[in-house]
């Protein structure tokens, strides 16, 4: 399967097995579309591509159309079938007949998010988690359970040495002593066990003071930031307990954060930040927050399509696809401009390896929900990931008993990667995405198998973008080398 689009004078060929991308000029596009009309039709790539009657068929109707020689045509042909040989392009899928057993050994545990405040100090209106208390199941985690979490996660590693531990909400600063603890235990246990804990702090910013910058800059690999962009956008759905907006009370407090952790001289050793908005029907121009974000001089971004009940007025729906489609090309072109002037920044779905990225087992299998990430309660109750949590129908278990509802685990070991998923078999971009969010996918279809297709068309859309920057920078460097 290939895919070939546009976009931004380039045209672009993706082939969705081996991961290939080509930048081609209008005479191999051309070329490229219509034998793969043939190739979808049944015809065998290799045949196609071969001395056949198609072939010469489709080469002297392509070079007839652009005023170029047959011969011309023929040899970019044999260029095409050159690459098919070397796997390159219409290449065959060589994963499907290995995924069940490549998730199947995604078992071991290396992660898990700490709930250790089910309540918050901000009243977002958008927020899945009810909130903050998640629908009425406030709490604060003690010290006790966070250290006996880490105890299990630590006991279900197996040879892991690198485990991740994220503390999460409603807001984690308003139990910031106890995070505190969590952390000075889980430095115990390294030298005791012979692991390494990388943890993660998210936080909606009211509460950073001196005191969380200095530890998070000695203890937290990375700190996630939840800031909307511009200041009417965050406002409007970003309130206080009293319904104000709070970005003034915020603000400061972020720079504050990221500048001592992009200070090479103050910090022990590398940090990394970013920000994590959220954009809904009201700020379908939601470009223009990332770049406010990029203006305010943070350079690690993100921002995510709100997912929800369909009836609320702040929810995306399919008629606003075109717009949101032209915003994330906007972006785009304009993170090119701005690299090129030395001014460039990260947005998260923009960051493509075309060399490396996740390993194929990771990109096969998924995220690892409910296998190798857990989600822990106040309580201690474990869930598959922290957007089930509160859905008592997928509790799986206690850092007390273990796993109690295997059950439910076997949802997500038995199924839950790129071949058991609805529509991604048939998707280009399925080794981009690892089959998506089970989450979203069960919230809106009850069935973490059946693709939330509305985020799926938009990351779809993120990929062509991402791609078309990667051969953008490529093509811009080949360029400056040609030049010297």
């Amino acid at each position: 399967m290939i895919h070939a689009y546009k976009l931004n004078g380039f045209n672009i060929v993706v082939d969705a097995a081996s991961g290939a991308v080509h930048s081609v000029d209008d005479v191999a596009y051309e070329l490229i579309g219509l034998f793969d009309e043939k190739i979808r039709d049944g015809d065998d790539p290799g045949t196609l591509l071969g001395k056949s009657a198609e072939r010469a068929e489709i080469a002297s109707a392509v070079a007839c159309r652009y005023g170029i020689m047959q011969e011309d045509a023929q040899e970019t042909i044999d260029d095409l079938a050159e690459l098919h040989s070397e796997g390159l392009i219409w290449s065959e899928d060589p994963f499907e007949e290995a995924a069940s057993e490549i998730k199947m050994k995604q078992s071991v545990l290396k992660a898990i998010c700490l709930h250790v405040a089910h309540g918050c100090n901000m009243d977002c209106e958008y927020c899945f988690a009810g909130k903050g208390d998640y629908s009425g199941k406030s709490g604060i985690m003690s010290a006790e359970v966070g250290k006996k979490a880490l105890d299990y996660l630590v006991e279900h590693s197996g040879t892991r040495k690198h485990l991740e531990v994220d503390f999460f909400g409603g807001e984690p600063l308003i139990n910031w002593e106890v995070c505190k603890e969590i952390v000075a235990y889980g430095r115990e246990l390294e030298k005791k066990h012979g692991k390494i804990f990388n943890f993660t702090l998210t936080t909606n910013g009211v509460l950073i003071d001196d005191d969380v910058i200095d530890f998070s800059n000695r203890e937290m690999g990375n700190v996630v930031l939840s800031m909307d962009g511009r200041r009417g956008t965050h406002d409007r759905m970003r309130h206080d307990k009293s319904g104000g907006g709070t970005y003034d009370a915020i603000m400061d407090n972020f720079k504050a954060l990221v500048a001592a952790r992009t200070d090479e001289d103050a910090r022990p050793r590398s940090r990394e930040y970013y920000m994590r908005g959220t954009y809904t029907a009201y700020n379908k121009d939601f470009a223009a927050d990332v770049l406010a974000m990029a203006d305010l001089g943070f350079r690690e971004t993100s921002i995510e399509p709100v997912v929800t009940d369909p009836s609320a007025p702040y929810a995306l729906s399919e008629k606003d696809l075109p717009q949101l489609y032209g915003e994330y090309e906007k972006l785009a072109l304009e993170m090119l401009a701005r690299e090129e002037r030395g001014e460039g920044f990260s947005f998260y779905h923009y960051t493509v390896d075309l060399t490396g990225g996740p390993c194929i087992y990771k990109r096969v299998a998924g995220c690892g929900v409910a296998t190798e990430y857990l989600a822990v309660t106040p309580t201690g109750d474990l869930y598959p990931c922290h957007q089930f949590v509160g859905d008592d129908a997928m509790i799986v278990g206690n850092i007390y008993e273990g796993i109690t509802h295997p059950e439910t685990v076997e949802i997500f070991t038995k199924g839950n990667n790129i071949y058991t998923r609805d529509r991604c078999k048939d998707c280009w971009a399925r080794l981009y995405c690892a089959g998506g969010c089970a989450a979203n996918n069960f919230h809106s279809n009850g069935d973490i198998n059946k693709v939330y297709e509305f985020g799926c068309r938009l990351h779809r859309r993120r990929m062509e973008c991402a791609l078309m920057m990667a051969v953008a920078r490529v093509e811009r460097e080949n360029m400056e080398n040609n030049a010297e």
